[in-house]
C-alpha cells in the first residue's frame, strides 16, 4: 500500500494521457489509463479509484453519460472533468450530472494539481478560467423556438441536454443514429443555430432551466 490517492485517467489522446500520468504519478497512484468511455464504469467498480480524471470528448461515449454512470455505480469515486471546452454552461451540466470539478485543458500543471487535491478533499473545483455562467437569454434564451419543434425533436433536445450522443439517443428512441443526425440538422435550422456545439449547449441550458424551474 502506497498511501497515495488512487487516480484513473481517461483521455483519448495518447500524448495527453501520458502527459497526465507523468505529471501526477509522483504525488498520486495511477491505477489505470483508458482512452474510451465504455469501460470506465466497470474499471471503477474493479479498481475503486479515489478520483477519475475524465475527458468529455471521448470517441465512443458522451462524458456526461459516463459521469452519471460512475456516480450511480461507485458513489465514493470523485470525478474531475478535464476538457478542451472552456464553457460555464458545460461546467454546470457536468456538476449537475455528478462531477466534482471542471478544468479546461489550457490550465497549467499547478492548477491541475490544485484541482485534483481540492476534489480529493471533498470540495468542488471549477477553474477561474471558465468564468461566471451567463444568463440563458445571453445565449439563445431559455426555451427559445421550442414551440416550433415537433414532439420527437423536443425529445431529442432533452436527451441532447443530458449529453447523449446520436447513437445513444437513437437507441433510447428506437430509431437509427442517421435519423437522429437528420433531426439534429432540422432542429438547428428551426432554432437558427449554426453549429452542433451550440445546439448541444442550448439543449443543456433548456434542461438545466427546466430542472431548476419545474413549474
Amino acid at each position: 500500500m502506497t498511501g497515495k490517492s488512487r487516480l484513473l485517467l481517461v483521455e483519448d489522446h495518447g500524448v495527453l494521457l501520458e502527459g497526465l500520468r507523468l505529471e501526477l504519478q509522483e504525488e498520486f497512484e495511477i491505477v489505470g489509463m483508458l482512452s474510451l468511455g465504455a469501460p470506465v464504469t466497470q474499471e471503477c467498480i474493479r479498481l475503486l479509484p479515489d478520483l477519475v480524471i475524465l475527458d468529455l470528448s471521448l470517441p465512443d461515449r458522451s462524458g456526461i453519460e459516463v459521469i452519471e454512470e460512475v456516480v450511480a455505480a461507485v458513489p465514493g469515486t470523485r470525478i474531475l472533468v478535464v476538457t478542451q471546452h472552456c464553457d460555464r454552461i458545460l461546467a454546470d451540466a457536468c456538476l449537475q450530472s455528478g462531477a466534482a470539478g471542471y478544468l479546461p485543458k489550457g490550465a497549467d500543471v499547478n492548477e491541475l494539481r490544485e484541482a485534483v487535491r481540492s476534489v480529493l478533499d471533498g470540495d468542488r473545483y471549477v477553474s477561474p478560467r471558465v468564468g461566471i455562467r451567463p444568463a440563458p437569454c445571453t445565449t439563445f434564451g431559455a426555451g427559445f423556438g421550442m414551440v416550433s419543434l415537433t414532439h420527437r425533436q423536443r425529445q431529442i433536445m432533452w436527451l441532447l441536454g443530458e449529453g447523449r450522443s446520436s447513437a445513444a439517443i437513437g437507441l433510447a428512441l428506437k430509431v437509427s443514429s442517421n435519423t437522429i443526425t437528420f433531426h439534429r440538422k432540422r432542429i438547428r435550422e428551426a432554432l437558427g443555430i449554426s453549429t452542433e456545439w451550440d445546439l448541444m449547449r442550448h439543449a443543456m441550458v433548456i434542461r438545466m432551466n427546466e430542472q431548476n424551474n419545474p413549474n
